[in-house]
């Protein structure tokens, strides 16, 4: 990563730091046991949303670059289809999903490998590198505690 690449939009920074308060609420509010489940709920719904975004950003980015990796489309659709896979407890009515939480913490945690891999295609830059690198260590981290929660 080079310093010399453009910053990252000021708003893109504030915007992606105060996406983090829904994940802050959702574990606060796991320490409530009146609103345990939902805060469990509301996190488990959070980082499933934004996962699949993260998705949507690779497929973006695919179908920006007329030299972007077939690979891309399919790192592209993963996140939505683990997300959609670990709501089927929560569809079936099966008892609490602690794993689903796992799951989506672990993949937001490994999604900056393919940012890395972006980067070092030329597809996205350094600024974005770090950001998604920092945003992705926050998110999947708070939703590990969840899981254990």
């Amino acid at each position: 990563m080079t310093s010399s690449s453009p910053p990252v939009p000021r708003i893109a920074v504030i915007l992606g730091i105060a996406g983090l308060a829904p994940q802050i609420w959702a574990l606060l509010a796991t320490f409530n046991e009146t609103n345990r489940y939902v805060g469990l709920a509301a996190g488990y719904f959070y980082a499933a949303l934004i996962f699949s975004f993260l998705g949507g950003l690779w497929w973006g980015v695919a179908s920006t670059r007329e030299d972007a990796p077939e690979w891309l489309y399919v790192a592209a659709i993963v996140p939505s289809l683990i997300a959609f896979s670990t709501g089927i407890p929560w569809m079936t009515g099966a008892p609490w999903p602690g794993p689903s939480l796992a799951v989506l913490g672990a993949g937001i945690l490994a999604a900056p490998l393919v940012d890395w891999v972006l980067f070092k295609a030329g597809f996205i830059n350094a600024g974005l590198l770090r950001l998604r690198f920092k945003l992705s260590l926050a998110l999947g981290g708070l939703t590990l505690l969840l899981a254990v929660r």
